[in-house]
């Protein structure tokens, strides 16, 4: 059975873990979002392997909003002392790590503009699946509610005359326009795809709308 018991009281105790941390954060980055994000690289997994997902993903889903190595190693000891998991010790907690530290869209960028890709970044599948679920989690209908979620925690203004750079619109032209072109597996740009035109229309509604277009109506006799 995939998960074991084992497994799956490891897994609950990455949730916990998860669900303390993200409590802290705005309904752009809370524990619901995680949740999705997991979901959905679950399901590219699912997509691309017959076999299922590797344990991996699902850890580090649960985990990837958090922070590196040091503060998970207290929690990768006491997944081997209470559930008999040595993440440790088969080196899993230094790749679920090595996979948080790269799932961001800004450590992708930075790691591009320095030419510090590696063919592990290229290659590695858990990685991709995260990274594409992150990332569709950050456009489409989820996208909009998260762009505006965010920009009311921040005081941003939605929409604004031309001139003013800081607003949630913007930021749909200064990156997650862009999200579609960095997915990484077929899965995620097949769900990709129909997110990214769901933004095209929602902006192309938000331009009508805010130049206060009147439909063309035909009076008859």
């Amino acid at each position: 059975m995939y998960p074991n018991a084992q497994e799956q009281a490891a897994l609950q105790a990455a949730e916990n873990l998860m669900n303390e941390t993200m409590a802290r954060y705005d309904p752009s980055h809370d524990a619901l979002h995680v949740q999705r994000v997991r979901k959905t690289a679950l399901s590219i997994a699912h997509a691309l392997s017959a076999q299922g997902p590797d344990l991996l993903v699902k850890y580090v889903s649960e985990a990837e909003a958090a922070d590196p190595y040091g503060y998970f190693l207290p929690f990768f000891q006491s997944l081997s002392s209470e559930h008999g998991i040595d993440l440790i010790g088969d080196g899993r907690a230094r790749q679920i790590v090595k996979v948080i530290e790269n799932v961001s869209w800004t450590t992708e960028k930075k790691l591009r503009t320095t030419g510090k890709t590696e063919e592990w970044h290229r290659t590695c599948v858990e990685l991709h699946c995260v990274q594409d679920a992150d990332r569709l989690d950050a456009i489409g209908a989820f996208g909009i509610m998260r762009c505006a979620a965010y920009s009311a925690a921040v005081n941003r203004p939605l929409h604004a005359p031309p001139g003013h750079l800081d607003t949630a619109v913007q930021h749909f032209y200064d990156k997650l326009l862009h999200i579609q072109e960095r997915l990484k597996t077929e899965p995620g740009r097949q769900m990709g795809a129909k997110r990214h035109q769901f933004m095209v229309d929602f902006l192309n509604s938000v331009e009508n709308e805010y130049n206060a277009e009147a439909m063309e109506v035909t009076c008859t006799a």
